[in-house]
Order: structure tokens, then C-alpha cells, then sequence
């Protein structure tokens, strides 16, 4: 059911105190049914991809469908060409190549990890006729969010045969699920003592696993049924890579449907929208690249993240399939490309205002979000972007019809966030940050604008095409 349009009275910008026509996508009447359509693609993304190694597999099979081939050192490479590089499974690179890359590259950057819980190395034990499994959470989490809601489990582990099992129980409507329990109100006179941060330790993020005991011993009935469902051992745990995430779909929320509600939309709302907009970037003149990454909620390490040279590497091994095998050839490709750090802020909630500053925060509806500088604090951690780069870009979206805002993570002293922009600054490249505005960010169930998803897309695609 979508909500009938009706009049309303001009009211004043927030920030500015002038009077603004449309205030809100919503009233660009034109773009109602594409805001709509486009929401349902991704939805269907959300439910696929719940982990960085689905994220990648889902992202890789659409690149498939639409005539991308995997990049081999073998291959020669020529202009018009839709190449993809899958970086272990966790992170992806998608081109289009142009004319000249070492004229420098349109890049669009985001991220497929998403804050969750680790399995711990030596989690399953037994203790009150239940069978737990011990976790570490991953990313910035506030731990009370994760008790009392219905939870999955992904990833892979291997056998002592070195046989890969993928693990997938909790997503599918007929699978059981899992929990983390938390205590009852009329047991938690001394929990409600305790600030909201400690009122969850790390430690008891501890995963309901099982309870039947047929024979008086729970970790035994469990590990039997992972023995036989999956020919795996205790002893395999060690080696293994599971994720504990929501179980719950992606849904519309809002009795006029126009938002979604679902986990994981810190990043995989700009990574969706940025593998769409290149899927749409026909035959352009300057090559153009989608960045998935992965582990940028813990900073951006590993071989996996966008601190790893695999973006590098790859532009090397295609100039050199071009023709080209210079050291320089790469530094003046990347130096000179002009890049958009696709990521998410915060949106203005009206319960939580009191941490935002009014005149330069997001807000849902506006469009997608600009933000010349994140970090902390005194700019900690930030690509501070060029006046120079703001400026094309501004005079490029307002030729092609592009509704924006600019955006902070809230005010000066409250804290702050950063992206993957001051990597990708360090080649030389012009960076900004530019992504969807999100309530609940880094929550179990985050919330976004259709009309804002439509934009991140629409600006990133117009961007490809610059």
C-alpha cells in the first residue's frame, strides 16, 4: 500500500530559514514509482547478502548476469570490457574499462562487512541442560541490541578431511534459529543499576544453541547432530569462520511503505546502489570501478580491506593486459581518478536530536548525503575533501537533477565515524564521502529512505557518467 500524495504547505529549510519548494524527494512526484521499484531489488540483496562472503557471492552473480567476466592475468584487455576480481571471497572489484585508465578512473568505494557476532575459536559448552556458544562481537555494537531477537548463523568451516562446509542455519523461514538470552525485569534490580554499556557484557553475548539431553548431556546430543548434518567435529571449530547476524528479513516499514527496515545496511545500501549504478554506466569514456570491501567496521585491516593493495594490484595486471608495464602507469591511474567513499551516516532522530547539530545534519528524505570530512573530533581519521572536487561535483548534479545534502556525524564533541576515504585518498586521488542517511546505524535493524536508496543510486550512477 503506498501512501496517497497530498498538498501540503511550503515550509522553511531547518538550517537555512529559506523557503524551499520540494523539500523532500517524496514531492518529486516523477520519480514515485522508480523510488518504489528500485526498493524491491534491494530487499531481495539485503536477504542474499547477510555476511561480507555472501555480500561478494551476490554481487559476483549479478555482475555474471550482466555480461561481466572474471579477470584472468591471461586475458587481454580492451576498452568496453566488464571485468570483475574476487579478492578471497570477502571483497569484489567491478570495471568497465574506457579509453585511458592511466588518464584515471571513476571509482565508486563501499563496504560489504557489517557489524555482527564471531563465533569464538573454543565456543560450545554446556551449562544448565543448554548448549551455548561463546562469541566476540565485531564492530561497533551497543550489546544490549543483540539479546532477545531472533539470530542466524553463516560461514564456513572445515573438516579434518579439509572438506569446506558452508554453514547456513537460521535464514530460511523452515530453519531453527538462535537467540542470546537477556534477564527478566523482575530479576534486574541490580542490571538496571548499570549504564546501558554495562549492562550487556562482551562475555554474555553467549548464543542459545540447544537444551535437548536425551542422554543427560546436551554439548554431545549437538555435537552428534553437527557430525551428522555437517561431518563436522569440535576440534573443527578452531579453524572456522561463522557469523551470528539477524535471522529477520528485510521488510517495508512505514504504513505508507517508504522505508525498509532491515540488518546490515551499514554499508550494503551504497554497495547495492553502487553495483546497480555500474551495471547502468554503458560504454563510458572513463574506466569505471565499484569497490566492495570488507572490515572496514574494525578499521580497515586485513587482506580483505580496502588497506590492502588488491585495488592496486588489479589496475597493474589490467594496464599490463593492456599494453602497459610501468610502476607510473598505476600511480598516475589512481592519482589521478576521482573517487566517491561510498558510505552511510547518521540520519536526524526526533528522539535523539539532542546529539545531532540541526544545521548540519542529514536528515531521511533530503537525498542522498554529502560529507565533506568525517573522523572524530578535531577531524581525526578523515579525508578532508578539495573545495575544488565539491565544486564539479555540485555543478554536476545540479545539471543532472541530482537532489543532495550535506551531513555530519553529530556534533563536534559527541564522537564521530569514519569511512574508507583517507585510504583511498593516500594515492593522490580527489575522495568524498557520499552515502545514505540511516536511523539506528549499526543497530540490528536499520532504517533507510526508499527515497533517499534512490538517490545514493541516481547520484552514483550520474557520477560514473561525469
Amino acid at each position: 500500500m503506498r501512501r496517497k500524495r497530498t498538498k501540503t504547505a511550503n515550509r522553511q529549510n531547518e538550517r537555512t530559514g529559506i523557503p524551499l519548494e520540494t523539500k523532500t524527494i517524496w514531492r518529486e512526484t516523477e520519480q514515485i514509482d522508480a523510488i518504489y521499484d528500485f526498493s524491491e531489488g534491494y530487499k531481495e540483496f539485503l536477504n542474499a547478502a547477510k555476511t561480507e562472503r555472501l555480500a561478494a557471492r551476490a554481487i559476483v552473480e549479478k555482475a555474471k548476469a550482466h555480461g561481466f567476466e572474471e579477470f584472468s592475468e591471461k586475458k587481454t584487455v580492451s576498452r568496453g570490457d566488464k571485468l570483475y576480481v574476487l579478492n578471497k571471497e570477502k571483497s569484489v572489484l567491478l570495471f568497465r574499462i574506457g579509453e585511458d585508465i592511466e588518464a584515471g578512473m571513476r571509482i565508486v568505494a563501499a563496504h560489504i562487512d557489517s557489524p555482527r557476532l564471531d563465533i569464538k575459536a573454543n565456543p560450545l559448552y554446556e551449562e544448565e541442560n543448554l548448549a551455548l556458544l561463546k562469541t566476540h562481537y565485531y564492530g561497533g555494537i551497543k550489546k544490549y541490541q543483540w539479546t532477545t531477537i531472533p539470530l542466524a548463523i553463516h560461514g564456513v568451516i572445515f573438516n579434518k578431511k579439509g572438506e569446506k562446509i558452508e554453514v547456513n542455519i537460521g535464514s530460511d523461514r523452515e530453519d531453527p534459529i538462535f537467540t542470546v538470552t537477556d534477564l527478566l525485569p523482575h530479576l534486574s534490580k541490580e542490571q538496571n543499576k548499570k549504564t546501558l554499556a554495562e549492562g550487556i557484557t562482551g562475555e554474555n553475548l553467549n548464543v542459545l544453541f540447544g537444551h535437548k539431553d536425551a542422554n543427560d548431556d546436551v554439548k554431545a546430543e549437538i555435537l552428534a547432530l553437527l557430525k551428522e548434518k555437517y561431518d563436522i567435529e569440535e576440534k573443527d571449530f578452531e579453524i572456522a569462520e561463522l557469523e551470528v547476524v539477524p535471522a529477520f528479513e528485510a521488510r517495508d516499514l512505514g504504513l505508507d511503505r517508504s522505508m525498509i527496515g532491515a540488518y546490515g545496511q551499514d554499508d550494503r545500501v551504497c554497495a547495492y546502489a553502487a553495483m546497480e549504478a555500474l551495471f547502468a554506466a554503458e560504454d563510458p569514456e572513463k574506466t569505471c570501478v565499484a569497490v566492495f570491501a570488507d572490515k572496514e567496521e574494525i578499521g580497515s585491516v586485513g587482506n580483505t580491506s580496502m588497506s590492502a593493495r588488491y585495488l592496486e594490484n588489479a589496475v597493474a595486471e589490467i594496464l599490463y593486459a593492456m599494453g602497459k608495464d610501468s610502476h607510473m602507469a598505476v600511480k598516475r591511474a589512481l592519482a589521478r581518478s576521482t573517487v566517491l567513499s561510498a558510505d552511510v551516516t547518521a540520519a536526524v532522530d526526533p528522539n535523539y536530536k539532542d546529539v545531532m547539530d540541526a544545521k548540519n545534519a542529514a536528515r531521511l528524505g533530503e537525498g542522498v548525503c554529502l560529507m565533506k570530512y568525517t573522523g572524530a573530533r578535531g577531524k581525526s581519521g578523515t579525508n578532508d575533501a578539495n573545495a575544488e572536487f565539491l565544486s564539479a561535483l555540485r555543478m554536476h548534479f545540479s545539471k543532472e537533477g541530482i537532489r543532495w545534502q550535506v551531513g555530519e556525524m553529530g556534533k563536534v564533541d559527541q564522537g564521530g565515524g569514519g569511512t574508507v576515504a583517507f585510504i583511498l585518498a593516500e594515492t593522490g586521488a580527489d575522495v568524498v564521502d557520499l552515502g545514505t542517511a540511516l536511523l539506528s546505524m549499526h543497530g540490528p535493524f536499520e532504517v533507510a529512505s526508499k527515497a533517499d536508496i534512490y538517490s545514493t543510486y541516481r547520484a552514483y550512477e550520474s557520477f560514473l557518467r561525469m
